[in-house]
């Protein structure tokens, strides 16, 4: 049975957040360890008679004859770390052998532990299980209706002796089918969740999943919808005799006292009953049965999603499984350098390049060497970057506006001209280059020259000068042997060796160049 904490008993999700379950997990380890083979192979040897009790080569002998032979020192060992875990007991009965080595092969004798052997069940239940839709035990409704009317009948008249076994029986009948078709009926929903997630769901397995669909889940909710109420009916009256009930419920004389900590069944107590009238919808928290009808109603919606799918024009919609069946015969016949191109072509694994898609692109200037990380990113139309489907929907494009395009371009270029100009004026205001601090900016703008300046230096092997009207700017290079230029700055020293560097203002015709004539 499931519940919310705000269905809990006070201090109960405390109590459970702070309860150390270090032993309990520690009962999971068989199932993953290295020789987990092993490991379930013994368990199952434990749990599959009542109160197993065997040694290490009895245990050996066994598992031989099942055809897993082990030796019994290696099972000594498996069983000894299985003790360690807590999924076996050591067993305390007496060893009655005729000799002592064979006493001392027998010594050590085990038996599974409670814990042990409960989860060793479930794990072979899980094991045991496939992966299709489980039947839902909704003839359980109706069946915990009659048991909720045998209690009533025991409990209903006070004048009337009640029979404890027989009350025990029904309680315990109600608690665990309710339990029963939780369970099946969560199991349910989660299948059917699994595949509806499936964009490969068409054809004869379509058909039959709706027809699984159409038919089952509205069978479920006939069923919750005409017994949920006679159960909360019943639940409601029940809970005003809950004393009654509670009183009258047989307990074994050695296990009502307070020396060890008692499993008690379910329905033993006010709180489970209040918590199964909560989940029939007794409280204003959302009831099993609402919970049911939205699953039931999400699992329909989506099954008329599928076929809407099914149904456009551009045939399944998202579902390319034949496409990828084919992909994966054309791996499978192709050998290495063929399988790297094909893999390359099928999913675009090529370099990044900014492909164009049309005038809706925000920066017109952008091409196919321009850089994601620079340029604006791509607006992809919805129906594209979802469905896939690259039918022209909606209103037109717009036609681009060649005056906004150049007012941008001029405000760009507007922007580096004053850039450049700030560059030239730091290098100005300088002079003498050498133990200069530049801005990144300033330094780059310096770089930028010293090519030109390099190679008429290296062929005059005398000063140089290089010009730069539109920035007003004179750079003077001396070759100085054995003297270096150095220009520091934020990110790093700049070293030109054997030359001497000098910025000097350039007061040259065409130095005011109007900002049209640079766009």
């Amino acid at each position: 049975m499931t519940t919310d904490e705000d269905e809990l008993p006070d201090g109960a999700v405390a109590e459970d957040a702070t309860r150390d379950t270090s032993a309990q997990r520690a009962l999971f380890s068989y199932l993953t360890a290295d020789a987990a083979d092993e490991y379930l192979a013994i368990m199952r040897l434990f749990t599959g008679t009542l109160l197993a009790d065997l040694s290490a080569e009895e245990v050996a002998k066994q598992l031989a004859d099942r055809g897993l032979p082990l030796d019994p020192d290696t099972v000594e060992s498996r069983c000894r770390q299985l003790v360690d875990w807590g999924n076996l007991v050591r067993s305390v009965r007496e060893t009655r052998v005729p000799t002592v080595a064979a006493y001392h092969r027998s010594r050590s004798r085990y038996q599974v532990s409670k814990l042990g052997g409960r989860l060793h069940r479930e794990a072979e239940e899980i094991l045991r299980a496939v992966d299709g839709a489980r039947e839902v035990a909704r003839e359980l409704l109706a069946r915990i209706v009659d048991s909720l009317d045998q209690i009533l009948l025991q409990v209903g008249n006070i004048n009337r002796p009640v029979d404890g076994d027989a009350l025990a029986g029904a309680v315990t009948g109600v608690f665990n089918d309710h339990q029963m078709f939780t369970e099946s009926v969560t199991d349910f929903y989660a299948y059917l969740s699994g595949v509806l997630t499936r964009y490969d769901l068409a054809g004869d397995e379509y058909a039959q999943f709706k027809g699984l669909l159409l038919d089952y889940v509205d069978l479920i909710g006939a069923d919750v919808n005409r017994n949920s109420p006679e159960i909360l009916k019943r639940l409601v009256t029940l809970l005003k005799l809950i004393d009654r009930v509670l009183d009258n419920l047989p307990a074994m004389p050695a296990m009502s006292g307070d020396v060890f900590t008692v499993e008690r069944l379910p329905g033993r107590t006010r709180t489970d009953w209040e918590q199964l009238a909560a989940w029939y919808g007794a409280s204003e928290a959302r009831s099993g049965p609402d919970q049911l009808r939205a699953a039931a109603r999400q699992a329909l919606g989506q099954l008329i999603t599928n076929a809407r799918r099914m149904l456009t024009a551009s045939g399944t919609g998202l579902s390319r499984r034949a496409d990828l069946l084919k992909l994966a015969g054309w791996f499978h016949n192709a050998d290495s350098e063929t399988a790297h191109r094909l893999y390359d072509a099928a999913f675009g694994c090529y370099p990044a390049r900014h492909l164009l898609i049309g005038p809706d692109e925000p920066d017109v200037s952008a091409g196919p060497g321009t850089s994601w990380w620079e340029s604006e990113p791509v607006d992809v139309p919805v129906s594209l970057r979802e469905r896939g489907d690259r039918t022209a929907r909606g209103r037109s494009s717009r036609v681009p506006d060649p005056g906004a395009d150049a007012q941008r371009l001029m405000a760009r270029a507007r922007e580096q001209n004053e850039a450049r100009h700030a560059a030239a004026a730091e290098l100005v205001a300088a002079g003498s280059l050498h133990r200069s601090r530049l801005s990144r900016a300033a330094r780059d703008l310096l770089l930028d020259k010293l090519s030109v300046l390099f190679a008429a230096v290296s062929v005059a092997d005398a000063p140089v000068e290089h010009r730069d009207s539109d920035l007003g700017l004179l750079l003077r290079a001396s070759p100085t042997k054995g003297t270096a230029t150095v220009v520091a700055g934020d990110d790093g020293t700049v070293t030109i060796h054997d030359v001497t560097l000098v910025a000097m203002p350039l007061a040259a015709k065409g130095r005011d160049t109007t900002l049209a004539a640079i766009a």
